[in-house]
C-alpha cells in the first residue's frame, strides 16, 4: 500500500469501460489505516455487565516453549521467577506455573492440540490410526452452557476443524467430533454481537426448521435400521445417533435464542479486520480475538473459550515470526533465545488479557478472581528441539473465588508425574461439575486447590 495513502479507498469503488462496470476485490487500500497499522487501544470496562459466574477460557499455543528458559529454578510460593514468567510479574499473586506434567498417551509432535483437553490415546481403537474423546471444556460446556446464549466459543488462527494429528482446534464432542473454529474478529463480533434484522430472523427459523425435518427423517430411519444390525454395528449406530441428538439440542438453542436481544457493545477501536495470516496484522489479530473473548465473558454470552492461538507446524509466532522452524533448534543457542523471544511475546498478550480480567469488577471483585485461565501447549520443543509429550509448559491463571491457590511453582518429576489430567479435572470440578472422574485423572491436582 502506498504509505502516502490517507483515505480508504471505498469498497464501491468500480472499474468503468465500454459502459461495463466491474467491482473491485477488497484490497488493502479499502481498509483504513489504523486498522492494519497501529496496536489495539480498546481498554476494559470498569465494571462487568454480569453476575459473578464461573467461567473458563483455554489458550493453546503451538510448537512448544524454549522450556530452559521457561521453568523456574525454585519451587514453592517463594519461587524465582524465569526469565520467560518474568514477562508476568505483574499477575505473580494470580497464576500458578505447572512444571514436569504430560499425558501418558501422547505420542508427542504436532499431535497436542489433538489431545491438549482430552488426554485421549488417538490410536485406543484397534483397525483405526486416529479416534478422539470428549475435550474438558466440552464436558463444562454441557452444563454451563445452557444458561448462555453460545455454549461455548471455538476459537483458532485457521478456521474449521484442520485435519487429524493436526488440528485447528482444542475441542471435540463426545463423540470426539472436532468443532470448527473461528478465525475471523469481523465475523465473530457479528455473531455474537450485532441483531438480526426481521429478514435474517425469518430466514434463520426457516434454515433451523428445516434441518429440524431432516434430524426427523435420519432418526427415523435410523431407528428402523437398528433391529437388522449385528452387535458392533448397534454400537456405532448408538454413537451416531448420539451425535444427531447433540445437533438437534443445539438446533433447538438456536431457535430459542433468536428472539433474545444480542448486548449492545461498540466496536470504536476493536480491530476487526486484522489478519491471523498477516505477519504484520498478526499482534493485533491476537489481541482482538482476546478482548472479544472478555467481551464475551464480560456480557456473559457464553462462558466456557477454547482458542487455539496459532497451529501446530505452522501458522506464525506473536511477531511474526516462523514459530515451526524455532522449535526445530537443535539445541542451538541463537534459535532458543528467538524461540524465548517468541515465548515472552505471547505471555505480554496473555498478560494484557489478565489485566482486562483484574481490573474490571464484578460483584466487589475483579472479574479474574471468577475467570479460570489455563494457558499452555501440548508440546515441549526440549533441550535439543525433540518435541517431547512430557513437561509441558503450563499456567492457571485466575478462579480464586472458586477455590484455586496461587503464586507458586508445583513442580513435578516429568518421568514421575500425575496425569495433566488431573488439571483438567480440577477445572471441570472448579466450574461446578460434580465428578471425580476424567481421562486417565487420578484426581485433582495436589496444591493447585
Amino acid at each position: 500500500m502506498n504509505p502516502l495513502f490517507h483515505t480508504p479507498l471505498s469498497r464501491r469503488t468500480v472499474l468503468r469501460g465500454l459502459g461495463v462496470s466491474l467491482a473491485l476485490p477488497l484490497l488493502e487500500a479499502m481498509l483504513p489505516r489504523s486498522v492494519s497499522a497501529a496496536p489495539s487501544t480498546y481498554k476494559p470496562m470498569g465494571k462487568a455487565g454480569s453476575k459473578p459466574t464461573p467461567r473458563v477460557i483455554f489458550c493453546y499455543v503451538s510448537n512448544g516453549v524454549n522450556i530452559l528458559d521457561w521453568v523456574p529454578k525454585t519451587q514453592g510460593t517463594d519461587y524465582t521467577l524465569s526469565p520467560t514468567l518474568e514477562t508476568l510479574r505483574g499477575h505473580r499473586a494470580n497464576f500458578s506455573v505447572l512444571s514436569g506434567l504430560g499425558h501418558p498417551h501422547s505420542t508427542g509432535g504436532h499431535t497436542g492440540a489433538d489431545t491438549w483437553l482430552t488426554g485421549a490415546d488417538l490410536k485406543a481403537v484397534p483397525g483405526k490410526d486416529y479416534t478422539n474423546t470428549i475435550s474438558a471444556d466440552q464436558i463444562i460446556a454441557e452444563k454451563l452452557g445452557t444458561k448462555t446464549r453460545f455454549p461455548s466459543l471455538e476459537i483458532g488462527d485457521m478456521s474449521g476443524t484442520g485435519s487429524a494429528l493436526h488440528s485447528h482446534t482444542l475441542a471435540f464432542d463426545r463423540n470426539g467430533t472436532p468443532l470448527p473454529t473461528e478465525n475471523n474478529p469481523q465475523y465473530l463480533f457479528d455473531r455474537l454481537f450485532v441483531p438480526d434484522d426481521a429478514a435474517s430472523r425469518e430466514a434463520t427459523l426457516k434454515r433451523y426448521a428445516e434441518k429440524r425435518s431432516i434430524l426427523d427423517d435420519v432418526l427415523g430411519e435410523a431407528r428402523a435400521l437398528d433391529g437388522k444390525l449385528g452387535r458392533a454395528d448397534r454400537v456405532k449406530l448408538a454413537e451416531y445417533l448420539a451425535s444427531v441428538r447433540e445437533t438437534e439440542l443445539r438446533v433447538q438453542r438456536q431457535v430459542d435464542w433468536v428472539d433474545v436481544p444480542k448486548p449492545k457493545i461498540d466496536a470504536t477501536g476493536l480491530q476487526l479486520n486484522s489478519k491471523p495470516g498477516d505477519a504484520h496484522d498478526r499482534p493485533m489479530w491476537l489481541d482482538v480475538m482476546l478482548e472479544l473473548s472478555y467481551l464475551a465473558f464480560v456480557t456473559d454470552t457464553t462462558r466456557v473459550i477454547t482458542f487455539e492461538w496459532a497451529r501446530e507446524a505452522g501458522g506464525y509466532g506473536p511477531g511474526g515470526q516462523n514459530h515451526h522452524e524455532l522449535s526445530h533448534h537443535g539445541g542451538d543457542p541463537g534459535m532458543l533465545k528467538k524461540l524465548a523471544e517468541v515465548d515472552r511475546g505471547y505471555l505480554e498478550h496473555l498478560n494484557r488479557f489478565l489485566t482486562f480480567l483484574q481490573t474490571t469488577d464484578e460483584g466487589g471483585q475483579p472479574m479474574l478472581d471468577h475467570t479460570l485461565v489455563v494457558y499452555g501447549s501440548g508440546m515441549n520443543s526440549g533441550e535439543r528441539g525433540d518435541h517431547s509429550p512430557k513437561n509441558l509448559p503450563l499456567l492457571v491463571a485466575g478462579g480464586r473465588a472458586w477455590g484455586l491457590k496461587h503464586g507458586q511453582h508445583l513442580a513435578h518429576d516429568p518421568e514421575k508425574h500425575p496425569p495433566l489430567s488431573n488439571v483438567l479435572l480440577t477445572t471441570i470440578q472448579k466450574m461446578g461439575i460434580e465428578t471425580n472422574r476424567f481421562q486417565d485423572a487420578t484426581g485433582t491436582l495436589t496444591g493447585l486447590v
